[in-house]
């Protein structure tokens, strides 16, 4: 019981819970500017997945790190330029467009690894992210080495989390990002396309669910293999909702899921194997579930999220 308990204070416990959540807090960031737009994005799964691909087959062929994060971003945001298109000005189904999406998504990725890399039987690794400290403040008792002994990608992590909340409410767009979210034909009465804001949200939404799933390509491993994502996708919309679809709770929220994640690791070779491995895997998720339904319950979401807005109707 006392080894449980001192995993909790160690350093270790701490770096690898700030990098497991790195790739969330990109997901769960991307998610919540869509929804905030009014948009349901259930293609983050696939979306991540084709993020985590061509950020690495970017960097595989010869092209730097920051390039294969840009294209990964690229990708994220033509995926979501589709899934706008469908859900916006179209009003499909944002559930069944969003399934879709991660389908042809993910389905996609594979198919092209198989013809760019039809011989290879493990995948390829590249020179990934190294971890960069930041001098004095990596001296800090415990914290120090969890949060400033990190690669760049995670420090961007949390800096996307600044630059989303800055201009969520304290900017004009950010403004109109949450107008359209609550009350669409209040925007449109202002002369601001509820379309052009929805679309854009959901685009700049994806890119950043895409760097998320090209973390671990590229930062949290050094290659790309088939399901890698694992559900983070899906983990991410529950933390938009815990979030109460707030950009500082939500990373309060994906620093908690990650902290299980990596305590029931440890549990695990504390037991020895005593207790099924099983048991300690679903740990996180259902401490989440539990989080989630205590939260969901006071939770103020989007009035206009799923409801489609055609022009002219009031």
């Amino acid at each position: 019981m006392t080894e449980a308990i001192e995993i909790l204070f160690t350093a270790s416990f701490w770096v690898a819970a700030i990098r497991i959540a790195s790739p969330l807090i990109f997901a769960t960031m991307g998610e919540l500017i869509c929804e905030r737009a009014g948009v349901l994005n259930l293609g983050i799964e696939g979306i991540m997945v084709a993020g985590a691909f061509t950020g690495w087959f970017t960097v595989y062929m010869g092209g730097d790190l920051w390039t294969g994060v840009f294209v990964a971003a690229m990708t994220g945001a033509m995926f979501g330029l589709l899934h706008g298109f469908l859900t916006v000005p179209l009003g499909l189904s944002q559930h069944v467009t969003g399934i879709g999406i991660t389908l042809l998504a993910s389905s996609l990725t594979y198919f092209t690894y198989r013809i760019l890399l039809p011989e290879v039987s493990s995948p390829p690794k590249i020179e990934p992210f190294e971890p960069f400290a930041v001098p004095l403040l990596l001296d800090i008792p415990v914290l120090g080495p969890a949060l400033f002994n990190q690669t760049p990608l995670t420090y961007l992590a949390y800096l996307t989390v600044a630059v989303v909340a800055f201009v969520l409410y304290r900017t004009p767009v950010g403004v109109a990002v949450r107008a359209v979210g609550e009350n669409p034909s209040a925007v449109e009465a202002q002369g601001i396309s509820v379309t052009a804001i929805r679309i854009g949200a959901v685009m700049a939404g994806s890119a950043l669910m895409a760097i998320g799933g090209a973390f671990l390509t590229m930062s949290a491993f050094n290659s790309f293999f088939f399901e890698m994502i694992n559900g983070r996708g899906w983990i991410a919309i529950a933390l938009v909702v815990f979030g109460s679809w707030r950009p500082g709770k939500a990373l309060i929220g994906a620093i908690l899921f990650a902290a299980f994640d990596a305590y029931q690791i440890r549990l695990q070779q504390i037991t020895g194997g005593v207790i099924p491995y099983q048991i300690f895997l679903m740990m996180p998720f259902v401490l989440s579930i539990v989080a989630l339904v205590v939260v969901a319950r006071r939770a103020t979401y989007p009035k206009a999220l799923m409801i489609p807005y055609q022009k002219g109707e009031r």
